[in-house]
């Protein structure tokens, strides 16, 4: 049985090609490949259009291409007795707190602001933030949160995180559960949101959480669009309550051209581009939960629908 793969990437060949080299005895191939959709039992997916696996009766298994399911559980036409599975891998987690270092210290040192002043031709010099100088605040302390709080917190920064239960125990502060997140807020001078999409995420970033930051406290966002209430962002920028923000997720993608963010002095975009999935590193575990499927083993990196990651 071949693994399917349907996803709205322009070229899927490096994805094909990843899979075949882990195992050549598997058949991958596009959707629109398929001849006999009952014959169609693991697919890999991203971005499909909703209600399209109610035409393949034999799916037992959904992987997502990357760390995010929302695509998936979002669905309301899936069937329910399909697995869906997500990708956990090192990789991205250490993409994430990469990139979100180079957020913070463009941040503290402020070099996108002079880089405008060479293009000004303005030599002035500015009183420059130290990693000691802010507190961070993580929303989301799941695998790439985890990593993302503690290489912080290892480098030096004042760390806190926050998620829907208290975890494992970590060397940085944690918090949890409605009641503790104004905790975290109010000690947030950077707040970073790695949350999954649930319901219970969606437009968290609104205006009465907002203004629980400190004044002139900046935000990260790498989750997913939906977490940020766009008008109350922008409210909260104008008001100087917030110095700026970096967002790299959306409530639509491409980000349309006549969104106000685009042009809004204190938002600094990135085109959902923080940790991106390399084929050679997540093919491994793709194939290994192929197989699981087939044999009907214990799957890796299941998701639970209620949660919704």
């Amino acid at each position: 049985m071949a693994i399917v793969v349907v996803c709205d990437f322009d070229n899927l060949e490096p994805w094909i090609n990843a899979l075949k080299e882990v195992d050549p005895s598997v058949d991958i191939i596009k959707i629109n490949e398929v001849k006999d959709k009952s014959s169609v039992g693991f697919v890999l997916a991203w971005n499909y259009p909703h209600g399209l696996f109610r035409k393949y009766p034999g799916v037992k298994t959904i992987s997502s291409m990357g760390a995010g399911v929302d695509h998936l559980v979002n669905d309301p036409l899936l069937p329910e007795n399909i697995n869906i599975v997500r990708i956990v891998d090192p990789r991205l987690s250490q993409d994430m707190f990469e990139f979100a270092l180079a957020v913070i210290m463009n941040r503290l040192r402020q070099l996108t602001q002079f880089r405008e002043n060479q293009m000004r031709g303005i030599w002035k010099k500015k009183r420059y933030l130290r990693i000691s100088n802010i507190r961070v605040g993580i929303m989301g302390t799941g695998a790439i949160g985890n990593h993302l709080a503690t290489k912080l917190h290892n480098a030096g920064f004042k760390v806190a995180g926050w998620g829907r239960t208290a975890g494992k125990p970590a060397d940085y502060k944690k918090y949890h559960g409605q009641e503790q997140l104004p905790d975290l807020l109010k000690s947030s001078d950077l707040l970073i949101c790695l949350l999954p999409l649930t319901p219970a995420t969606k437009d968290i970033l609104n205006k009465n959480n907002l203004r629980m930051l400190p004044r002139n406290a900046w935000l990260v966002n790498l989750g997913r669009g939906e977490h940020v209430v766009d008008e109350d962002l922008i409210e909260l920028l104008d008001s100087e309550h917030l110095d700026g923000a970096n967002l790299d997720v959306f409530r639509e993608e491409p980000l349309p051209e006549v969104h106000p963010f685009w042009k809004h002095p204190k938002i600094f975009i990135t085109p959902h581009l923080a940790s991106l999935p390399f084929p050679e590193s997540v093919a491994p575990q793709i194939i290994d939960n192929y197989h699981r499927t087939m044999e009907n083993k214990p799957l890796l990196n299941m998701v639970d629908r209620q949660l919704g990651y």
